[in-house]
């Protein structure tokens, strides 16, 4: 039997229905998951399962989810007088984090990255370096929201006196995280962040509000990963040597505006009917014999 690893994008608001609806599908088929990672939204999501958490549970709860649950940007006054009188000094994002940290530990059911029932990893940026950083061991939340605090609108999360920020501005998704490290037979890469734009998409996403969520998303999806298609489904080796084989989804979800408010529900379904029908006839080999697949 062969040993699946997950691995989840980043991908903003839509990445968290659009993996939540491709976990379900793994569920559906049947699909055992021997470790997982995620970066950003992917963290969240994969963060979240890995604790244990029921899928349909956690689907349940972001379709409901409000946004003062994860998101309370600064009071206008306040951020006003931080960038005219102080001129932006201290200001280091719109919202702190302590409301979307106290989400996620809700929805974990475990406290630390050691205690998931599976190995799971999230990946983030440290500050003080500039260094990619695969949290795998310590608070599970803090880690989660490492990964997924993304730059001016979040502050960054302070974790053993260094600070960290969104992993996707260096990695749209670990693949190599967990391939060796757990001696893997396969990778299922989940795709989300890969978005093309014309200038009638670039001229309506300047106009919705939050512009500037926008703005980053386009600078921090431009990159084409090198596992990255476009097709709704790729089968690489894995590019480290190892003896895995990576299956890459790619699915083409509707889009989400920020912050998170309607239309979920809509992408997580989506995202598990695509996600079915393309693992669905490879599911024999995937379990059995992962190298016949590249035939």
């Amino acid at each position: 039997m062969s040993k699946i690893g997950i691995v989840l994008s980043s991908g903003g608001g839509h990445g968290v229905f659009g993996h939540t609806g491709f976990m379900a599908a793994l569920g559906m088929l049947e699909i055992k998951i021997s470790a997982s990672a995620g970066c950003s939204a992917g963290a969240v999501v994969g963060g979240a399962l890995a604790s244990g958490s029921d899928v349909r549970g956690w689907a349940e709860t972001i379709t409901h989810v409000r946004t003062d649950q994860y998101w309370t940007p600064r009071p206008s006054w306040q951020l006003l007088y931080s960038l005219g009188v102080n001129k932006g000094r201290g200001l280091s994002g719109v919202s702190d984090t302590a409301a979307a940290v106290h989400f996620l530990s809700e929805n974990l059911l475990v406290e630390t990255f050691q205690e998931c029932i599976y190995p799971f990893s999230a990946v983030a940026i440290n500050l003080g370096t500039g260094e990619k950083v695969l949290f795998h061991k310590g608070p599970l939340a803090l880690g989660i929201m490492a990964s997924a605090a993304m730059p001016g609108l979040y502050d960054p999360v302070e974790i053993e006196g260094q600070y960290f920020t969104d992993g996707a501005i260096i990695d749209l998704a670990p693949a190599e995280a967990i391939c060796c490290r757990h001696d893997l037979d396969v990778l299922l890469v989940h795709h989300v962040a890969q978005r093309e734009y014309g200038s009638r998409e670039l001229a309506k996403a300047l106009n919705q509000p939050w512009t500037i969520v926008n703005i980053l998303h386009r600078l921090i999806y431009r990159r084409r990963p090198w596992y990255a298609t476009g097709q709704p489904r790729s089968i690489h080796p894995c590019p480290c040597g190892c003896k895995a084989i990576v299956v890459v989804i790619e699915p083409k979800l509707p889009e989400l505006d920020w912050p998170l408010t309607s239309g979920g529900a809509t992408i997580l379904q989506a995202a598990q009917s695509h996600a079915v029908v393309q693992l669905q006839p490879i599911l024999e080999p995937l379990r059995a014999e992962p190298h016949a697949l590249l035939e």
